[in-house]
Parts: C-alpha cells; sequence; structure tokens
C-alpha cells in the first residue's frame, strides 16, 4: 500500500487504495470489502455530522498520504517509549506489530499475545473479531476494518491473574503524511485479572500523521480489567482512536484516559453492559493547548439490569485549542435497577479556547438512578488570592489549583504507582 492518494476526494482516494492493494491484503478479504462498502456509504464525517460537528476531520486528512511509513525508528529511541519498568512490552510501530522490539518472549501462565497478522486462524481470534465494533456505526470503524495493517490479539485465558501491565506502545514516525491503520482485540475470560496500558506517541515526524486506531475488549463473566490510554503525539501527529469494550455478567471494567498533546485527538470509547451486576468506570483528563482540538465521546450502553456505571471527564484549556465532551447514557427497557452517573468539569484558561460539552441521558427504564452534570469555569480567584496570601507566586498559586483539579481522575489509578507518578511529572511539566 504504497501509492500516494492523488488530487480526488478524500472519499474516493481511499477506495480507489483499497481497490489497488485488496489482493496483498491478509485475513478475510470479504469483511474488508464489506467495511469499504460501509465507509463508501457514509464517506469521512463533516461538520454536519452531529458525532462529528465540533471536529474538522477532513483537515486532519487533507493533502496527499500514504498508507505505511519507511521510517524506522532506532532501538533507544523506542525504548525511550517505555515509562513502565515492570510491564510485558508490546510495540505497534507505524501500525504494525514489531517482534524485534516487543518483549513476549517469557510470557506468565494463561497468556496469549499474537501478532495479529498470525491470529486469523486462530479459534478464539475468529469467535470474537469485529463482532462489536459496528462497521455501519462510524466511518473510522470502517475505514480500518477495510485497511488495518497489523496489532495484537491478546487472550488471557480462564481463571488466570497476570501481575505485570501489559504496555502497548503505539508509535508513529513519517517523513511523507502517513494514515496508519492498526487493530487489537483483547479477549479476557471468566474470572480473569489483567491491566491494559496502551500508549500513543509520534517521533521524529517531518510529515503529518493521522492514526486510526481500533482496540476491540471483550470482558467475559467475573473478569476484572483495568485500561489506561496515555495519549502524547507532537503538533503534527493526528490520533482517531476507537474503544468498543463488552462487558458479561459480575464483571468489572476499568477505563482511563490521559490526552496530553496532539494536534488533533478524537476518542470514541463504547461500552456495552451485557449482563447483570456489572460495574464500569470511565475516566478522562485532557489538557489542551496552542491549537490543538481535542473531542471525547462515550457511550455506556445498559442492557441488562443491576448494572453500574461511574464517568468523570475533566479538562484544562488554554490558548486557542478546543475540547468537546460528549457522553452518552443509553438505558434499555429491560435495564431496571441501573444506576449510572456523568460528570463533566472544565477548566478555561483563556478567552480564547472553547469548550464544547453535551451529556445525554436516553432511558426507556422506570426504576433507575441515573444523573449527569457539567460545569465549566476559570480559576478560582479567591483561592488564587489566599494562596497568594499565604507566599505562594501568582504562578505557584495557579498550578496547585490546577493539580489539584486534575488529582481527582489521577486518583483513579489503583495498584499502578509506577504509571501514576509517570502521569504526576508530565502534568506537573504542563502546568509549567
Amino acid at each position: 500500500m504504497e501509492a500516494g492518494l492523488k488530487t480526488m476526494t478524500i472519499k474516493d482516494s481511499l477506495i480507489a487504495e483499497f481497490e489497488s492493494s485488496k489482493n496483498s491484503l491478509f485475513g478475510d478479504l470479504k469483511l474488508r470489502e464489506q467495511a469499504l462498502e460501509a465507509f463508501s456509504k457514509q464517506g469521512i464525517p463533516g461538520r454536519k455530522s452531529e458525532e462529528y460537528k465540533y471536529v474538522n476531520m477532513e483537515l486532519a486528512l487533507k493533502g496527499d498520504f500514504k498508507f505505511s511509513s519507511s521510517k524506522k525508528l532506532s532501538t533507544q529511541q523506542i525504548e525511550s517509549t517505555q515509562f513502565l519498568k515492570e510491564a510485558i512490552i508490546v510495540v505497534i510501530e507505524n501500525g504494525i506489530f514489531s517482534s524485534e522490539h516487543s518483549k513476549i518472549n517469557s510470557l506468565p501462565k494463561g497468556l496469549q499475545i499474537i501478532n495479529i497478522i498470525d491470529a486469523t486462524s486462530n479459534v478464539i481470534f475468529q469467535k470474537h473479531y469485529s463482532k462489536y465494533a459496528d462497521i455501519n456505526s462510524d466511518a473510522f470503524i470502517a475505514l480500518n476494518t477495510a485497511f488495518y495493517s497489523g496489532g495484537v490479539f491478546i487472550r488471557v485465558e480462564k481463571n488466570a491473574v497476570i501481575e505485570k501491565p501489559i504496555h502497548i506502545i503505539h508509535i508513529a514516525s513519517a517523513s511523507e503524511n502517513t494514515i496508519l491503520n492498526s487493530r487489537n482485540l483483547i479477549v479476557v475470560e471468566e474470572n480473569a485479572q489483567v491491566k491494559i496500558v496502551e500508549s500513543y506517541e509520534t517521533l521524529d515526524l517531518s510529515a503529518k500523521s493521522f492514526n486510526n486506531v481500533l482496540t476491540e475488549i471483550v470482558v467475559e463473566p467475573n473478569a476484572i480489567v483495568d485500561h489506561f490510554k496515555i495519549q502524547n503525539e507532537c503538533e503534527l501527529g493526528n490520533l482517531m482512536s476507537t474503544t468498543q469494550a463488552v462487558q458479561k455478567g459480575k464483571s468489572v471494567f476499568s477505563t482511563h484516559t490521559f490526552t496530553l498533546s496532539g494536534s488533533l485527538v478524537r476518542n470514541n470509547l463504547n461500552i456495552v453492559l451485557d449482563g447483570e451486576h456489572i460495574e464500569s468506570h470511565l475516566n478522562g483528563l485532557y489538557l489542551t493547548n496552542g491549537n490543538q482540538v481535542v473531542d471525547n465521546h462515550t457511550l455506556v450502553d445498559h442492557r441488562e439490569p443491576n448494572c453500574n456505571s461511574n464517568e468523570l471527564y475533566k479538562g484544562i484549556i488554554e490558548d486557542k485549542s478546543s475540547a468537546t465532551f460528549n457522553g452518552k447514557i443509553y438505558v434499555r427497557k429491560d435495564a431496571q435497577k441501573t444506576n449510572a452517573f456523568q460528570s463533566n468539569k472544565n477548566i478555561l484558561l483563556s478567552d480564547d479556547g472553547t469548550i464544547n460539552t453535551k451529556p445525554q441521558l436516553e432511558i426507556y427504564a422506570d426504576d433507575v438512578k441515573c444523573s449527569h452534570g457539567t460545569s465549566t469555569g476559570k480559576l478560582d480567584a479567591d483561592k488564587i488570592f489566599y494562596l497568594r496570601a499565604r507566599g505562594l507566586s501568582e504562578a505557584s498559586a495557579k498550578k496547585l489549583l490546577m493539580h489539584a483539579f486534575a488529582s481527582e481522575v489521577l486518583d483513579g489509578i489503583k495498584g499502578m504507582e509506577e504509571l501514576h507518578n509517570y502521569l504526576e511529572e508530565r502534568i506537573s511539566k504542563r502546568f509549567e
């Protein structure tokens, strides 16, 4: 898939690229063709699309693009992105699984990590792959399903408890404008426990990258999964990150998204509670500056009774940057005894910054406890005055207040001191 996209519409260029390269693609070609047809019907969503009205995806994809990068990073550069000393390392370099840089030779009992190219014949993979992320629901799901070039399949077997976190490092590097499509499938079987960290880095870029990543997560009965996304893109890095999770009865799934930098970052997080007595926790923190655009969309789909979901997203917006939070809680008719709570809080540090916030409840059951709330404001002048009266400079007072604001999301990281400390350090540097 080396051919650059010519001066056609973005959609037509992508379709032409698929037709010219489809015979060289691995996996289920019929599914890829169905996905391309779904993408063709939807096209790149523009400002007229309700789901994408606050973010210009066409602008992010403007220009000639290639579908792979020949640029290779050194071992030292890749190791610089590994901030967890005690972790199982999986490296996805420019959308392709890197066996050279991954550290998966001595895996604990009950854990399988397989290059997705080699996993297509695996029975468990076939059972779950592309069964949850609907190609007709979003153009970028369809685009990824048609074009995905690499990624990993992770299986945590029944009753297995994986002590070390699995760190999936997505690294982009390019000398020409590049679209990357990587795909991950994570299946955590009954009574199993695991921690997954996905981090996103752009290094050594002299051109624009558009990283379209899709991760499907299956959490089977009584399983416990802690999931973290740390997004640290550069000024030329554009990230489209979709996480599609499905939970079964009595499972617990906690997901935490930290967006620290990037030109454009769009997060689609969809969780289906498909069983009783499920717990879901969604936490997010986004820090924007310059002309950065961050767009968070969440959907929590309560399908069965007696389940709980809690959602907290916080943002700090400065300069001419903009952020969006659109969170939807959907409670179906049979989902009685649902407890669902959602909160979005923001601080604007400049008059030129923009925040769009849209919490939503759609409830079809009558015996539920659901609430949502949102707030946006500036740093409290009285609190700044109070801290300055006790000897702090204005800058130190503001930094302390911002840190306190962000700490509620950071405190959601349990049992991961090394990750907590890393984020604490990165966030403190941003406040400076």
